[in-house]
């Protein structure tokens, strides 16, 4: 399964997605799927755009976890007026970026994160 159809099933299937990226945490996106957006969503939509503003903020929260001998990052999850965005890292190297509409079902978008990791995983 490539890249661009695990990001599709996730955003497609988890409600209320907006898109997803695969990512490298020095900010350069490997694969990356939107869903059709209506004219009602904001335009600012680039998942990519997203994923390097906020990757930096992953690495900061890696570095303070470090400091305080908390184990690695497992998951973090943003909440903004108008987008949701869920990061999760792959390895050391790679993340995946879920942008979901405010109203959208996390635990599901989590859930389909989570049964998808191996086969991201298989493809890096």
């Amino acid at each position: 399964m490539s890249f661009a159809s695990i990001l599709r099933t996730i955003v497609e299937e988890c409600g209320g997605g907006v898109g997803a990226a695969l990512m490298g945490t020095d900010g350069i996106p490997i694969d990356q799927y939107t869903a059709d957006i209506s004219e009602a969503e904001p335009p600012e939509t680039d998942v990519t755009t997203i994923g390097i503003e906020f990757g930096r903020i992953l690495l900061d929260i890696r570095k303070a976890s470090d400091g305080l001998d908390g184990g690695s990052l497992d998951e973090t999850i943003i909440e903004l007026t108008r987008f949701t965005l869920v990061f999760r890292p792959i390895d050391s190297e790679y993340f995946l970026l879920l942008v979901m509409a405010p109203d959208g079902n996390l635990g599901k978008a989590r859930y389909l994160i989570r049964r998808h990791m191996l086969a991201i995983r298989q493809e890096l």
